[in-house]
């Protein structure tokens, strides 16, 4: 299937993984500290928080220091729509499409989950769509079953991080989709082929 254009480019190359786990474990950081502890040069650092940042996954904010000269700017995840434009609009459009599909698909004996349920369900369910997961979801188990994403080969040595900035990005938009799911976990490689993501209701 053809990717679409909203797909998540920030998650195609394995140093922009790496930025997103550094923004995420610690927030609030500059351009250059990232830069230091990825061991990355800076003006690429500068392109990769760019394309982050554009696809809403981090957002940035501007310090005012009172001293003279350029304001210094920080990076931080984004885990509310109303830091980030960007993300507003995957949530607004994945629940529409989410909305769409289910009144075409719905059947008699299907059993919807509450409103503010489904809504992170669709949400979710995009997001690991767009970032290539090609996930199938059991909405009464609340799993998705998902494909390995396309860092598996780093897997070995980089587990913590790939998995980590997966599981973060899981829990940050289901708050930015505002509802009663939580992750409970994330199994990598249930299956030589599928991994699990298991929610819980609260």
């Amino acid at each position: 299937m053809p990717r679409r254009a909203h797909d998540f480019r920030g998650l195609t190359q394995p140093r922009r993984m790496q930025l997103l786990h550094a923004v995420q474990r610690v927030p609030g950081r500059r351009a250059g500290e990232l830069a230091s502890e990825c061991g990355i040069p800076l003006n690429t650092v500068r392109d990769h928080l760019r394309v982050l940042e554009d696809e809403g996954l981090i957002r940035s904010e501007t310090v005012q220091v009172g001293t003279r000269g350029r304001p210094p700017v920080i990076f931080h995840p984004v885990q509310d729509t109303s830091s980030s434009a960007t993300a507003s609009a995957r949530v607004s459009g994945a629940v529409e499409r989410g909305r769409l599909l289910r009144a075409v698909t719905r059947t008699a004996a299907s059993t919807p989950l509450a409103a503010d349920a489904q809504r992170q369900v669709d949400v979710l369910y995009e997001h690991l769509d767009d970032a290539g997961l090609e996930p199938s979801v059991d909405e009464g188990a609340l799993t998705f079953d998902l494909a390995p994403c396309r860092y598996h080969d780093m897997i070995d040595e980089e587990r913590a991080l790939v998995c980590g900035v997966h599981a973060r990005l899981v829990q940050d938009v289901l708050r930015q989709a505002e509802g009663p799911l939580a992750l409970r976990r994330l199994e990598p490689f249930v299956t030589a082929h599928r991994c699990r993501l298991v929610l819980s209701e609260s």
